[in-house]
């Protein structure tokens, strides 16, 4: 046995024995963390990535898993994957990390649907509900699910601070408020953690560090046009508050975003993943940071922002010298060992960032288990206790923005003749009758989805991005307002980004609004089975002028916004 290999020993210790053992490819495959395919090890990559077996060969043991099928594979998979890096001489146990996996989104580059996991609303919904000892006890459940399979990373929460209103990113946020994220965030990671990390824990990498919410013009910097962070209000330290928050709690990763700050005194214009001022001037030596920083997918293949002058090398070396440890989304460890050989970087520096890689497969035990329980997996996942829990969380962060004084549309509904749109009929059950036509019924439904433009070609990343105006189609709002004039109305919307509400607001009975919800948790809440109890985690703006003029780094900032940050109503009154 080498001393790396006995549980007894201090970690650090460990850390060091193994270090001394390690090759140069050794130590920068553990510097790259790829997407990888469930499945067979020979499949090529996603979005034109290398198979699993190649990036074994290359030594790399941390990927990101996207799609995934039933627990029971995963764990199966996850399982033969630890025996493939057994198979090395050193035997270095492979780290899986997710995007959020326990919400309705399916984008493929920020966060996945449920599928097998238990469905809670997206993040958004925790903070309309704001209990922070509900988002510990979601993230425990989290813990176990992903321990269950043997994840063992989560690339999330993500605290960036919603004050751009347009940003497509906002909905796995917790909102505009500075101080709900803060106390939500730490709540999470909380959960994921516990007090430190250990053989229960699951590894949280918090993001977008040092915030990602005032994005130029609401545009994503995962595209060209997007790249742009700005602070015309000069509330850089708001943006950052959130992360000293989640440092002081223990939080074991960061990651950086695309975006390249401008305007900020002092701090190059370039990506935060190649920003010295930022990784090292500020988190490492200010902020005192010792952690992993990983970087968003691709930022030296693609994402590149600032330095699309200097060729894959020289974004590597710049990278490598701001500070970062580890490269998500990237495989060329090849690259990184020349480099060294070459003397262009310092093995030493390959080091600095190997330690903290190594320290935390060491803390998480994976050494002594690496392994899961595949029948277990089965059994645990997306259990009925779970998905209960699940239903009942996406029902209590309906908001109810606006209620009928009285009259059929008045929530809770009754037995009634309903106009039903969205909503399946066979979730409405036997609690109303399904009419044909608004002109049969006594009360419409319609659930409605915050609007964006169709950008990209359908397939393509750009696709999945709700971005653009929030502004419903003057069609759509004619004819929410016909149906509107024939029958009481009841409007529930899904906002994944605030939409632009006054038309609909001034023409229905009762509006309410939801962050992520099945029909059935939806029924349940308009027929009085569950109660609303969130509060809006945004202001609702009042027009796209008012989105237009404000500025993206300040909360709060449209002008007359129709709905403000907080409101929310109830079916009962509240007891004093």
């Amino acid at each position: 046995m080498y001393p790396y290999q006995d549980a007894v020993l201090p970690i650090e210790q460990r850390v060091e024995d193994l270090l001394s053992r390690m090759t140069v490819e050794d130590k920068a495959g553990l510097l790259f963390q790829q997407i990888a395919v469930i499945g067979d090890f020979d499949a090529p990559g996603l979005f034109g990535s290398a198979s699993v077996r190649d990036m074994l060969d290359r030594r790399l043991t941390h990927f990101n898993i996207l799609f995934a099928p039933q627990a029971r594979e995963i764990a199966e998979w996850h399982n033969a994957l630890q025996d493939a890096a057994r198979q090395h001489p050193l035997g270095i146990p492979v780290s899986i990390s997710t995007d959020p996996r326990h919400h309705f989104t399916d984008n493929p580059a920020t966060a996945l649907m449920a599928g097998p996991f238990a469905q809670f609303p997206e993040t958004l919904g925790f903070a309309a509900i704001g209990s922070a000892e509900l988002v510990e006890r979601f993230a425990d459940l989290v813990r176990r699910e992903y321990l269950a399979v043997g994840i063992r990373a989560a690339l999330h929460p993500q605290i960036d601070l919603a004050t751009e209103p347009r940003w497509a990113r906002q909905n796995t946020t917790f909102g505009e408020d500075a101080a709900l994220t803060t106390r939500l965030g730490v709540a999470y990671i909380r959960g994921l953690q516990g007090f430190e990390v250990g053989p229960e824990s699951v590894s949280v990498m918090a993001k977008h560090f040092p915030g990602g919410g005032p994005q130029k013009d609401g545009e994503d910097p995962h595209f060209p046009y997007g790249r742009e962070q700005v602070y015309p209000g000069g509330l850089f330290d708001l943006h950052l508050s959130p992360f000293k928050a989640a440092i002081d709690a223990g939080v074991a990763q960061l990651m950086p975003y695309y975006g390249m700050p401008v305007g900020l005194p002092g701090v190059e214009e370039v990506g935060f993943g190649f920003n010295r001022d930022i990784i090292t001037g500020l988190l490492r030596e200010q902020l005192g940071y010792d952690g992993i920083v990983c970087t968003d997918w691709g930022i030296l293949s693609n994402t590149c922002w600032g330095v699309e002058h200097l060729t894959f090398e020289e974004r590597m070396i710049k990278a490598l010298g701001a500070g970062v440890d580890q490269f998500g989304g990237e495989t060329r460890a090849d690259v990184l060992v020349s480099l060294v050989k070459n003397g262009q970087i310092a093995e030493s520096r390959v080091d600095e960032s190997a330690r903290r890689l190594l320290r935390e497969k060491f803390r998480l035990g994976l050494f002594e288990n690496p392994y899961v329980d595949a029948d277990r997996a089965g059994s645990l996942i997306g259990s009925a206790a779970a998905r209960s829990e699940g239903l009942a969380a996406q029902a209590a962060a309906h908001t109810l923005l606006t209620n009928a004084a009285a009259g059929p549309a008045r929530l809770p509904l009754g037995f009634l003749k309903l106009y039903v749109e969205g909503i399946a009929p066979s979730a409405i059950g036997d609690r109303a009758i399904v009419v044909d036509t608004p002109g049969e019924a006594d009360v419409a439904i319609l659930k409605l989805a915050a609007p964006f433009e169709n950008r990209g070609d359908g397939m393509s990343i750009e696709s999945f991005f709700h971005a653009g105006s929030l502004d419903f189609p003057a069609a759509e709002i004619e004819r929410i307002q016909g149906i509107a004039a024939t029958v009481p109305t009841v409007v529930d919307v899904y906002l994944d980004r605030p939409a632009v509400l006054a038309p609909i607001a001034s023409a229905v009975a009762s509006l309410v609004v939801n962050f992520g919800a099945s029909d059935e948790a939806i029924v349940r809440v308009l027929f009085g089975e569950a109660e609303p109890e969130g509060n809006l985690p945004f202001d609702i703006p009042s027009s796209m002028a008012a989105v237009e003029a404000s500025r993206p780094d300040v909360p709060f900032d449209t002008v007359d916004p129709t709905f403000r940050f907080g409101h929310g109503l109830r079916y009962r009154p509240s007891r004093g």
